[in-house]
Order: structure tokens, then C-alpha cells, then sequence
């Protein structure tokens, strides 16, 4: 899943490793960015888990992931308790979004990983641009590890969240594209 933009196709996955893997919430980050007024806010959630199948034919390969909306952190805890409430996340009714990966293809010099994202029980197709970062047999304690980043944009339209999109019709307060990065970090599964 390595990108190259200098080829037609993707790069050989030098270090591709097959095998079932355990996401690692202390080595990967879960972060988003979105305009809000005339800057960008930028924002992590802490509590990630799921797994990740790397199948012999990378193609074949898919990826489940779980993130808990109540571990939102952005800096300001103003914002962040915003962000919990029902204007946005709603974390007493919707505690999860979930990823469910549904096609892994080669396109234009990268791959892309299709899959449905829920969030607040709505549930849409996303892309995401995804990059092999390699695997080490040995880790830090000895496992193996195996390493990806992924990047896609959103409209949080789409998952019924419209608070602060304009706030009379021609002043952007938030926006609606939410740009996404995931550092993923994984061990075999146990």
C-alpha cells in the first residue's frame, strides 16, 4: 500500500508481511483538522482498537476499526465538551464510529482503501489514500510490527452533523469538508 507518484502503478510492498494484526492504540493517532472561522482546528481521539488482515495478495487484505467520539481531545476542553454533545458527536447516544473496509485497489500511483464509516448510525462509503510504512520482524520488545498511514476528506453532511456551517447564510463558522489522518501501528493478534 505504498505510495509513488512517480509510476503508473503502486510501489512493490517491500516488507509486506501477511498475517492478522491487533491496531496498537499507543502507537497510532486517529487525527482530523477542519476550518473554524479563519483558521483550522485540528483534533485526535485517544481510544482506537480493531484489527488488520494483510492478505498474500495485498488486494485481499481488510482492516476493522472501532473509535470511542467521548475520547475527542482538540486542546480546549470548551470545545471538546462541544464536540460530545448532540450538535456534533453525540457521545451519550453514539459512543463508536466504526470502519469496515470493503475493497483495497491500486489507483494512480497509490492505493485505495473502500469502506463504510459509521458515525452517529449513519454509515457512508469513504476512500482512503493509503501508505505502506513497512514492518519490522523484531519491534521494540521483539514482535514483529507492521506500520500505515491513510489520509481521506469528508463532509460531516453526510453523517447528519450541520452545527456551525454558516451562521447567517454567508459566515462560515465550520466547516463541512473534515480532512482525516490515521498513523496506524499494529502486532499480530494474539
Amino acid at each position: 500500500m505504498t505510495t509513488d507518484t512517480t509510476t503508473a502503478g503502486p510501489q512493490t510492498l517491500d516488507g509486506w508481511t501477511c498475517g492478522t494484526w491487533t491496531i496498537d492504540p499507543a502507537h497510532t493517532t486517529v487525527s482530523f483538522s477542519a476550518r473554524h472561522l479563519m483558521s483550522r482546528v485540528r483534533g485526535t481521539f485517544a481510544e482506537v482498537s480493531g484489527q488488520i488482515v494483510t492478505d498474500p495478495d495485498p488486494a485481499g487484505s481488510t482492516v476493522t476499526a472501532v473509535i470511542g467520539t467521548a475520547s475527542v481531545h482538540t486542546g480546549n476542553k470548551m470545545r471538546d465538551d462541544h464536540l460530545r454533545s448532540a450538535d456534533f458527536f453525540d457521545v451519550q447516544t453514539h459512543p463508536q464510529m466504526t470502519f469496515v473496509s470493503r475493497t483495497l485497489h491500486p489507483a494512480a500511483g497509490s492505493w485505495v482503501l473502500s469502506g463504510e464509516l459509521t458515525i452517529r448510525n449513519i454509515t457512508r462509503t469513504v476512500d482512503l489514500e493509503v501508505e505502506f510504512l513497512g514492518s519490522d520482524p523484531t519491534g521494540l520488545q521483539g514482535e514483529p510490527r507492521i506500520g500505515f498511514s491513510a489520509q481521506a476528506t469528508i463532509s460531516r453532511r453526510d453523517f447528519g452533523v450541520t452545527f456551525g456551517l454558516l451562521a447567517d447564510g454567508t459566515k462560515l463558522i465550520i466547516a463541512d469538508k473534515i480532512d482525516i489522518t490515521l498513523d496506524v501501528q499494529a502486532f499480530p493478534a494474539s
